[in-house]
Parts: C-alpha cells; structure tokens; sequence
C-alpha cells in the first residue's frame, strides 16, 4: 500500500510500528514532511512501556533492552527504564504533530493491586506535552468497568474499545476505538466486516455522540484494513445523509 494512496483516502493513520520499535526522530520528521497539510498521525506507544522483554512481541525486534533489565520494564512500572521508554514515545509524537498517543496493556497486565499502584505512578508521573492519552486495557479489566472509569477520570485517559464489544467506561469528548475482528477469539485479524458491522458502529457512535462525543478516531486492525475503512467511510456518509 503505497502512503500517496493512503493520503488520498484517509486524514488519519496510526503508526502500529512505533509499538516495536521506534523510528529515529529524523525519520518521523521526514513522515511528517511527505503527508499532506491537516493529515494527523496517531501513535502506539513503545512495547518497553508496557510489554515484559520476554513477551512474544519482542521476537520481531532486532534489538531489545537488556534482558538483565527485564524487571525494569513494562507493566506500566513506574521505572526509570519505563519513563525514558515515555519520552522517547513523546519525541516522536512530538515530531509527527500526534495529537493522540495509544498506551496498550497485554492482558498479563491484569488487575492486580500491584498493577493498579503501578500505572497510577506512572501515570501521574509522565509528562504529556499536551498530547491526549488513550488506554487500552485488555485480560480481566473488561470485568471493571467501574475501576477503568476512576482511572480515566483522574488521569484524563481515553478509554480505547473495541466499538462492537462494548462501549467506553468513561465516556469524554474523544473516543479512540480499535476493531479487532468479529469471532470467538477476542482478536480475528482475518475478519472481513460487513454493512451490518457498520450499521451498528453509526448506531453506536449516534449513541455516544448524544452523550457528548465530539471527536472519534475509528481504527481497523484486521488484515483487510485498508477497505474495510474505506467502505465504513463510504457507508457512515451515506447513513448520516
């Protein structure tokens, strides 16, 4: 997929790269460069952050911390070795003008009271630069609606859903939403989705616009990405008609 075709068709992008590995600051300044005026790039915050060194993500990296480390990294613990990881997310949000960074928990990252001291340090602690923050939980905090709200609300995080799964615990002006697929499995990347997945989305976002959202990032994450975003774009226009 060439970037001057996904410029043609979309305003928005999230850079899933950045999860792995992030880029040098010249490369995100280049990025930012070749897209077009009013083009907006949102940012998967690096896995040293959230994900054990040991975690099955890392196999895709060339280069990872030191293993030695590895209790100093991820789960959100609020290290020195995890808030140098933040800043360097931040730089290159800053570089590419992101208005929105995605922090994404694995589901290892349960709710424990640990995990829970954990992430309030740490995000009480990171600096933000003005960029909005979105939170993906995954595991068992599905079942704490309640706990993910009282977070989101003290710390001003976005509650990032998958739309056809639930809605957000907090809801706020911005809604950030990621769809994995339509199965059994809380992920189906080989998941084609249909008009009534899109029906169902307009509903929702109707649904959650009447409440006050303002703002709404609509992210696809199945291996037919690309059209199945274009045709929500083509069938949420026809609906609103």
């Amino acid at each position: 997929m060439s970037r001057a075709r996904y410029f043609r068709e979309f305003n928005v992008v999230e850079l899933q790269s950045t999860f792995y590995q992030l880029p040098k600051l010249s490369t995100a300044f280049r990025w930012r460069e070749e897209a077009p005026t009013g083009f907006e790039f949102t940012v998967k915050a690096w896995q040293a952050i959230t994900h054990p060194l040991l975690s099955p993500t890392w196999r895709r990296v060339k280069a990872r911390p030191d293993l030695r480390d590895r209790a100093k990294y991820g789960l959100l613990r609020p290290t020195r070795q995890n808030f140098e990881a933040w800043d360097a997310t931040l730089a290159i949000c800053r570089s590419l003008g992101a208005k929105l960074c995605l922090v994404q928990s694995p589901p290892q990252f349960s709710h424990t009271a640990q995990n829970l001291r954990n992430l309030k340090e740490f995000f009480a602690n990171i600096d933000r630069a003005g960029i909005n923050i979105a939170w993906e939980p995954r595991g068992n905090w599905t079942e704490k609606p309640q706990e993910i709200r009282g977070i989101c609300e003290r710390f001003e995080l976005v509650h990032c859903v998958d739309l056809l799964k639930r809605v957000p615990a907090h809801l706020a002006d911005i809604g950030y939403f990621r769809l994995h697929g339509v199965g059994r499995k809380d992920t189906n990347y080989s998941y084609h989705y249909t008009g009534l997945d899109f029906s169902q989305l307009s509903e929702r976002l109707r649904f959650l616009a009447a409440r006050g959202l303002s703002c709404a990032y609509m992210m696809f994450n199945n291996i037919a990405m690309f059209d199945d975003a274009r045709r929500f774009l083509r069938c949420s226009s026809s609906l609103s008609k």
